[in-house]
């Protein structure tokens, strides 16, 4: 087995604004398990916000090549339990070897991913598109650029209320709203009822990560569902967040890749809460990897590949929010020859 990296810069079709941050370039790192009869390809992306840079990401990787090269494995879940003693303080690089050894194992057991882990394609749901704080000029351009069933607002603005109402006057999707941790007990609890008036199917981590009171009283008194995104990171979390939340949304890149995030689902499910899984911005790489686990979803948010220009890959595409599974074993991503 060898282990070989690809970095890309990835463009953004749009500068991308959230509650905490706004980006033009995504740097992302592509991770590709290779033998002489199989390969498979991981991903996960650089995030300031979290102290994720390609270097430490790939310094991370470095720690565990023998232990990959060796191949004294049978399964991506093997693999991550050797690997995670090292990689446990980097779970974006985990997360992107885990990809790559499930896209391998399954191609090597000549299966789809979502085949591999004895799942169907049976009612699984739409992935919203996003759209990032802006104006409402601009957040309304970007509606029409790219009709769609659902979507993802972010809001985290001193005007969100009024954002919303402009922006239900030009769609009839559903929407998702997430504050990124930008409001308070308060402001969630009051702006809640206008939002439901609105069509919002939920919001998404209104509060600070670490604002348990907050939530215990959002929880109690919200109209709408409420999903936990920054509060669940670690497996370990979503025990934290029943009581809190309605659901969890699961970012593979957080809790170290597919292996982890199955557990979690798991668990989330046996609380009785509702499971989603977001992206980063990220290739169809990344993204592919993430549709294998609809079948498993109440929720998802994958459109990561649809927000940047220059894809160095391919994989599932998107028809109105419906994922599109290409006809390849594994995952189905591929690098385009020209990029590597």
């Amino acid at each position: 087995m060898k282990l070989l990296y690809h970095t890309f810069d990835l463009q953004l079709k749009h500068t991308f604004t959230i509650a905490h941050d706004s980006r033009d370039i995504q740097q992302t790192l592509i991770v590709q398990l290779v033998d002489e009869n199989d390969s498979g390809l991981g991903e996960a992306t650089a995030n300031p916000y979290y102290g994720i840079t390609i270097e430490n990401m790939i310094g991370a990787l470095e720690s565990v090549r023998e232990i990959v090269e060796n191949g004294s494995y049978q399964s991506a879940e093997q693999l991550w339990e050797l690997a995670h003693p090292v990689l446990k303080t980097n779970p974006f690089a985990q997360c992107a070897l885990d990809e790559a050894a499930h896209d391998y194992f399954a191609k090597r057991n000549n299966k789809k991913l979502y085949q591999n882990w004895g799942l169907t394609l049976e009612n699984i749901p739409l992935t919203n598109f996003t759209i990032g704080i802006d104006t409402v000029e601009k957040m309304v351009s970007k509606m029409k650029e790219l009709p769609w069933p659902i979507y993802k607002i972010k809001l985290g603005t001193s005007d969100d209320l009024r954002i919303v109402q402009e922006l239900r006057k030009n769609t009839d999707a559903i929407f998702r709203v997430d504050a990124n941790c930008a409001w308070t007990p308060e402001q969630t609890i009051f702006i809640a009822p206008r939002l439901k008036e609105l069509g919002v199917e939920f919001l998404e981590q209104p509060l600070p990560a670490n604002d348990t009171e907050g939530m215990k009283k959002v929880f109690a008194a919200c109209v709408l569902p409420v999903i936990a995104d920054e509060s669940c990171i670690v497996e370990s979390d979503v025990k934290k967040c029943s009581g809190l939340f309605h659901g969890v949304n699961i970012k593979l890149t957080k809790c170290g890749g597919p292996t982890t995030a199955k557990r979690m689902i798991s668990e989330a499910k046996a609380l009785g809460m509702k499971t989603m899984v977001g992206c980063m911005t990220e290739t169809s790489v990344g993204i592919s990897a993430i549709a294998h686990l609809l079948p498993l979803l109440d929720y998802v948010d994958m459109d990561g590949s649809l927000l940047i220009k220059n894809d160095p890959a391919s994989g599932v595409t998107f028809d109105f929010g419906k994922v599109i599974f290409p006809l390849r074993n594994g995952s189905g991503a591929v690098l385009n020859t020209s990029f590597h």
